[in-house]
């Protein structure tokens, strides 16, 4: 992938995506003007038309590099995804598909003929492979199994086998090892048997004999040191070393702690079976962030904006129950307290926003609680330290926002009870908001769920219903 172009920033691929679908939308005029024309030589000048703007647009596609293709396929409607599709190169497929979302992965690969997606995924390392393989037909992965070679077979079974948070999901297998009995001078020889040494390869994995891992050489100590000197007197016995079974997350943190570029990944017998890198680290904190937002809104999985109505609403569907459930018994709350509202209309104007500042607090105490959980600063028995802690900010922050709430309302309505009344339940709804924030993540912690999903929706309920029933009762008790 040489030849391929990588966009620099994020203005440069937005201009090459205007440029796509500017030719396709002059391909689409044309080609509509050419269907209404008839006469001898009209299928010759459809022809002629169709394939200049396809060789036009084949021409701006091929330089580029598969993950900017793959941000192009995403921003295009289906019917021009599937042109732009047909037009890239073949040898790049298997790139693309690994690249581009979830939900648009699976429109292209719905596209592609069984000998396609066999010819895709040949083009795969193993762990690439054991990636893109949950997608593909079981015909296909039969196909390309019969394929590979015996090692590369273990190293698709080892892939394939292991939880996707693990680090075994995220290791691959090409790298570069060598023994400590040798000189530098005959590792500098070995390398230069490589066309390319592997991506993002800082160091060196020494083994003995049998795969045991003994210590790693980085490049940087190869390079400047005299090459009559053997690999065991320079190696590094103290280095980050990982275990399959281990978290992905917990490999994402010792990546930033240490600021690593890669790290072995040994079995339970310290034989080094594979590393994981820190593209590979990077993609997973992307997916697991993008994950975490959808959670956070109650979408069960990532949506192509471009997918049918019906798949959009299988996927938005659970949560809007649930918030329906909740509107409807936060209108309950408002229905109890109906002869209170004609007597006091006011009640009517203050009461949204007595809920939206609770909503609002809320959102905020659960995303930095959330976020806390996703780092690792925080476990389930902290529940009663963090709670304790937003009790406190809830407290001074209905003081002080609800003091001049209740000042805005004495103004407006002349009352001061009105103005006592919204200061108190601006409070005590913000307490309730800080109890939820911290006491709803950590719950789902606790017994084993996500602690983003659904988070908003259910903040906003109880915030929305509790702010309803907190302000009205106090206004029925001491207005009334």
């Amino acid at each position: 992938m040489s030849e391929e172009t990588q966009l620099s920033d994020s203005e440069e691929l937005q201009e090459r995506l205007v440029e796509v679908q500017t030719l396709l939308a002059r391909h689409k005029l044309v080609e509509d003007l050419a269907h209404r024309q008839e006469g001898p030589r009209h299928d010759i000048v459809e022809s002629i038309v169709h394939r200049q703007h396809l060789n036009e647009l084949q021409h701006l596609l091929a330089p580029m590099h598969p993950a900017d293709i793959a941000c192009v396929l995403e921003a295009l409607p289906t019917d021009e995804r599937l042109i732009v599709w047909d037009l890239v190169k073949a040898e790049y497929d298997g790139d693309i598909l690994l690249e581009v979302s979830d939900a648009v992965r699976e429109s292209l690969i719905e596209s592609m003929a069984p000998n396609e997606l066999v010819a895709a995924a040949e083009t795969l390392d193993a762990d690439e492979l054991a990636d893109l393989a949950p997608d593909l037909p079981q015909g296909v992965i039969d196909d390309v199994f019969r394929g590979l070679s015996v090692e590369e077979r273990e190293h698709l079974r080892a892939a394939m086998s292991y939880s996707e948070d693990s680090v075994g999901s995220i290791m691959d297998f090409d790298m570069v090892t060598v023994r400590e009995d040798i000189t530098l001078e005959v590792v500098l020889r070995y390398l230069r048997r490589f066309e390319e040494l592997p991506d993002h390869t800082d160091q060196l994995f020494v083994v003995d004999r049998d795969e045991h891992l003994k210590g790693v050489l980085p490049l940087n100590i190869l390079l400047v040191n005299e090459v009559d000197v053997e690999v065991g007197s320079l190696m590094q016995t103290d280095f980050v070393e990982l275990e399959p079974d281990d978290e992905a997350e917990d490999a994402a943190k010792a990546f930033e702690r240490y600021d690593l570029v890669s790290a072995p990944v040994v079995d339970a017998d310290g034989k080094l079976i594979g590393r994981v890198t820190v593209n590979d680290v990077v993609d997973y904190i992307r997916e697991e962030a993008e994950q975490e937002q959808l959670a956070h809104a109650g979408l069960k999985e990532e949506e192509d904006i471009f997918a049918s109505v019906w798949d959009s609403v299988k996927n938005r569907w659970a949560w809007l129950a649930v918030n329906l459930v909740t509107a409807f018994l936060a209108s309950r709350v408002i229905g109890a307290f109906e002869g209170s509202i004609e007597k006091l209309v006011a009640l009517a104007a203050l009461m949204p926003i007595v809920a939206g500042i609770g909503g609002n607090s809320g959102n905020q105490t659960i995303t930095m609680i959330v976020r806390a959980i996703a780092m690792g600063q925080v476990q389930p028995d902290a529940m009663r330290r963090l709670l304790r802690k937003e009790l406190g900010v809830a407290s001074i922050n209905g003081v002080i926002w609800g003091g001049l709430l209740g000042v805005v309302a004495w103004w407006l309505y002349g009352s001061y009870q009105l103005g006592i009344v919204m200061t108190a339940a601006t409070t005590l709804n913000l307490l309730l908001a800080a109890s939820a924030g911290v006491g709803i993540p950590l719950l789902r912690q606790r017994f084993g769920g996500d602690p983003a999903m659904g988070g908003s929706v259910l903040i906003t309920a109880l915030t929305d219903s509790g702010g309803f029933f907190i302000f009205l009762g106090l206004a029925t008790l001491f207005l009334m």
